[in-house]
């Protein structure tokens, strides 16, 4: 029932999303500004299905996993792909001491995992195949596609608005009825943008629940993904990753960075407390 709650927010938040970004388009450029608008977002998302697997793979420093050095990562990611049914993802790690993990690609047949020198030091190996299953749920469930459209949205309704500033300074669309009044331009500016990103946060929140229990249920064992999430979210407490940038932020398993769910509403993961409840309470 939880997954399919989340499910429901998911297509609702990016609905919500979508018709932020074509408001946007009519409210800055009247009918044509729509067309221009939903044309701009189809470009993005679609280079970003396409290009940013390799763009996130990159920014972490991550490079492919030795087949001798990391014999047993690649035999977990192995067994847990099979249990899920689908291609094994390419496997990759990051030079980095912090703990933590995160999936990528455009769809199953395109997808990779990468894992910190700092996970496989700390997690038993049940842990670790816990954090595998959570990663492979996020491919299994299109998540990496899903939250790729959701950014993309969320940047360009970004860039839209800085746009709009410009124009609410030197007066455009005061005399366009059907461009909107200098009133939209400063919603456009300062509200929507804001709106977008919370969108853009309670759309990661959301996946990650969903993860969590069906990377559960692909390897019955709720709780050895809880009990990784604990170590992991004391870890990061005292070593926060040092590659991570915010634009990625969302796709951790936890969150990279220090002290960034002191508000929730505003974090990319939901509380590490109710994460590590939930999967307590399916076993």
């Amino acid at each position: 029932m939880a997954t399919f709650t989340n499910q429901i927010k998911t297509v609702v938040l990016l609905g919500v999303l979508s018709a932020i970004m074509l408001w946007i388009g009519y409210a800055f450029g009247g009918s044509a500004g729509l067309y221009i608008g939903l044309a701009f977002a189809l470009l993005t998302n679609g280079l970003s299905y396409f290009f940013s697997d390799k763009l996130v793979l990159w920014m972490s420093g991550a490079k492919p996993a030795d087949g001798k050095e990391h014999k047993d990562l690649i035999s977990i990611v192995h067994e847990v792909s099979n249990l899920a049914n689908l291609p094994m993802p390419k496997v990759y790690i990051i030079q980095d001491r912090a703990a933590n993990a995160f999936a990528t690609g455009r769809n199953p047949k395109h997808a990779a995992v990468a894992c910190t020198l700092g996970v496989l030091e700390i997690l038993t190996r049940e842990e670790l195949k816990g954090v595998i299953a959570h990663e492979v749920a996020h491919i299994k469930n299109r998540d990496i596609l899903i939250q790729t459209i959701a950014a993309t949205i969320a940047s360009v309704i970004g860039f839209i608005a800085t746009m709009a500033r410009w124009g609410a300074m030197f007066g455009w669309g005061k005399n366009d009825r059907d461009g909107g009044s200098i009133i939209e331009l400063l919603v456009l500016a300062i509200l929507i943008p804001l709106i977008a990103t919370l969108l853009q946060l309670a759309l990661s929140r959301a996946r990650e629940y969903v993860a969590d229990e069906t990377g559960a249920t692909i390897i019955h064992n709720p709780l050895a993904l809880a009990s990784a999430l604990e170590k992991l979210g004391k870890y990061t407490a005292h070593q926060p990753f040092g590659k991570a940038v915010k634009e990625t932020e969302g796709m951790f398993i936890v969150a990279p960075f220090r002290g960034n769910a002191l508000l929730n509403l505003l974090s990319t993961h939901p509380p590490m407390e109710e994460r590590v409840k939930r999967l307590r309470a399916m076993s």
